[in-house]
């Protein structure tokens, strides 16, 4: 099913057009870029396969459309994480928890925005890689600053990032609902995997 609950798409309007871009995330998660048609969007959107073009040019403008949002929102979510009041180690502690748990509660849209960048256009590409940088530019200052403050060892703080942002991603590849961790609880288990990862201590659960 699309996820109609991702307020990702709260601000696309009208409301035909966030409609076929959630019939979009469900059917490229589902087949994948190039084996989805436009009739299989329009028809999951409830709409005829002209409706579509009255929106969207193409099947590719509508992957450009949802990585673009999902990349916002992973941007802001990162952002705001990293700006909580506590010490370095809380600060990169709660982004951990709350960029997995976004990837694992709309890990349908997660799976579109972080693995079919390959379908787009060089253009819309291009754009969406220096969103991307931005993430690793928000998770690599949070371990500049716990290093500067003496509360991480991390000798190659690039390369730590990058690691880190892969495993936080990954989870939407193989998360399901229904399975033996909720999205909460693999927060917790990836939060204290990377506060080890840069010599942080990892607070006990109460």
């Amino acid at each position: 099913m699309a996820e109609t609950a991702d307020e990702s798409f709260g601000g696309v309007t009208p409301d035909a057009a966030r409609r076929l871009l959630l019939g979009a995330v469900d059917a490229f998660a589902e087949r994948g870029f190039h084996a989805t048609t436009t009739r299989d969007i329009a028809g999951r959107a409830g709409m005829s396969p002209a409706a579509l073009y009255i929106h969207y040019r193409t099947k590719e403008e509508l992957l450009y459309q949802i990585s673009r949002v999902g990349h916002e929102r992973s941007v802001v979510i990162l952002q705001e994480a990293a700006a909580v009041e506590g010490g370095v180690a809380d600060r990169l502690d709660f982004a951990v928890r709350t960029f997995v748990r976004w990837h694992a509660e709309h890990h349908t849209t997660a799976r579109v925005v972080q693995y079919e960048l390959s379908a787009l256009e060089d253009g819309h590409y291009a754009e969406i890689v220096s969103m991307r940088r931005r993430t690793e530019e928000v998770l690599r200052g949070l371990l500049e600053d716990g290093v500067a403050a003496g509360e991480f060892t991390v000798s190659d703080v690039r390369g730590t990032a990058v690691a880190v942002l892969s495993l936080c991603i990954d989870v939407a590849r193989w998360y399901r609902p229904g399975g033996p961790r909720t999205p909460e609880e693999i927060g917790a288990l990836y939060a204290g995997l990377v506060l080890r990862m840069v010599g942080a201590p990892v607070p006990v659960a109460d």
